[in-house]
């Protein structure tokens, strides 16, 4: 289904395929090219809803740049030169600014903060043969989306795989998914009903209207449902009185509630109940314990910034750049260069797989510590193997 998706987006995308008389914007047909700075534009949100996460991502990009090219800026002997452009979280205003930049020669385009943004972006840079690097982004439909394609974060089975991990062997098992009746929570009964049943689990939704501020009867619901797990997918501001209507309900005496951990300022939401909820982690700050994630902190540190979830999102994708335009010029060289490469990221070890692009890497779980702020602990790292996605067929 995600494939469908990707190949009527690439259609509509093609009336933006851009082409100058020396060919595409990805080619390598003149010398001046291959010899001036490398053009990477940075599509992110740097405002909007998710202005935070974006935040986190350049910060950790920037961090990655310097330790990547040992403080020279350089790739390859060529200067990497660093465009932003804010996409507000619109996918819209991704593609514009993302045309514009092709335009001006840019063959290197990172960032899509949100999935929507991704799933616009990558159609586009196919067409044109420009290297992409998705970021925050979780979508499944990122992996496999086409040759130029990579990611720099994890995707969304990673996650649901993690939250799995809780429980192990899901044959048999009853899971609920806890969530707003919307797009964003529609998105993740999808999500883990496509990881989870196909391992034999029995998955049912339990969907609150977005509107609602009574959460007494629905976790009424969740408690009669007998579930061995109850995945949460919950944003905004109404999270703080849905966990408490959780607790009061004793939904957690005879269920393991899983959700996702988010940025740190959303931890206090939790309230007496975050010690009793366990959480998959793509990352918080502290959870690797590596020489690439101390590397990171302190240049993030140093910079005036703070590391969290996002941080590693864009240390791993200057890392990639590097890589990709210190083996070559033309997109086909950068991606070759990328297919099949393993190296220690922030995270630990990570792969990008051959065949469809997935960023192969640990997956942590966590517990929160009550305190004025929060504070999170590792539970255990689960090594990339055991969270990884399904081979993507071309």
């Amino acid at each position: 289904m995600h494939r469908k998706r990707l190949a009527a987006l690439a259609a509509a995308a093609a009336a933006l395929i851009l082409t100058t008389s020396c060919g595409s914007p990805g080619s390598s047909s003149t010398g001046s090219k291959d010899s001036g700075p490398v053009k990477v534009g940075l599509v992110y949100s740097k405002s909007g809803p998710l202005a935070t996460y974006g935040k986190q991502y350049l910060e950790g990009f920037q961090a990655g740049l310097d330790y990547a090219t040992k403080g020279t800026g350089k790739a390859g002997g060529r200067e990497i030169e660093v465009h932003q452009a804010d996409d507000a979280g619109d996918p819209a205003k991704a593609v514009a600014a993302t045309k514009d930049l092709i335009g001006q020669g840019y063959d290197v385009i990172a960032g899509a903060t949100s999935s929507g943004v991704a799933t616009q972006v990558s159609p586009l840079t196919e067409q044109n043969k420009v290297l992409f690097l998705s970021g925050p982004a979780a979508t499944d439909a990122v992996t496999g989306a086409g040759p130029y394609t990579f990611r720099s974060g994890r995707q969304t089975t990673q996650d649901i795989n993690t939250a799995a991990a809780f429980v192990g062997d899901m044959k048999g098992k009853k899971v609920t998914v806890f969530a707003q009746d919307n797009a964003f929570g529609q998105a993740n009964v999808a999500g883990v009903k496509a990881v989870l049943e196909p391992q034999g689990a029995k998955v049912a939704p339990l969907l609150v209207p977005a509107a609602a501020n009574d959460f007494t009867p629905f976790a009424t619901q969740a408690k009669k449902s007998g579930a061995d797990m109850m995945f949460v997918a919950w944003a905004g501001t109404s999270a703080k009185a849905m966990w408490t209507a959780l607790g009061q309900q004793g939904v957690f005496d005879s269920t393991k509630v899983v959700t996702g951990l988010d940025i740190a300022a959303t931890w206090p939401s939790y309230g007496k109940v975050a010690e009793q909820v366990d959480f998959l982690a793509h990352y918080f700050a502290g959870a690797a314990g590596t020489e690439a994630e101390k590397a990171m902190t302190e240049r993030v540190t140093k910079a005036g910034g703070e590391v969290g979830l996002f941080t590693v999102d864009g240390f791993t994708a200057a890392q990639m750049i590097v890589r990709a335009v210190g083996q070559g010029s033309s997109a086909d060289e950068r991606a070759k260069a990328l297919e099949g490469w393993s190296f220690e990221g922030v995270k630990g070890r990570l792969t990008i797989r051959a065949e469809d692009h997935a960023l192969l890497q640990p997956m942590f779980q966590a517990r929160l510590r009550n305190g004025t702020p929060p504070t999170a602990e590792l539970v255990k790292k689960l090594e990339a193997d055991a969270v990884a996605p399904g081979v993507v067929k071309k």
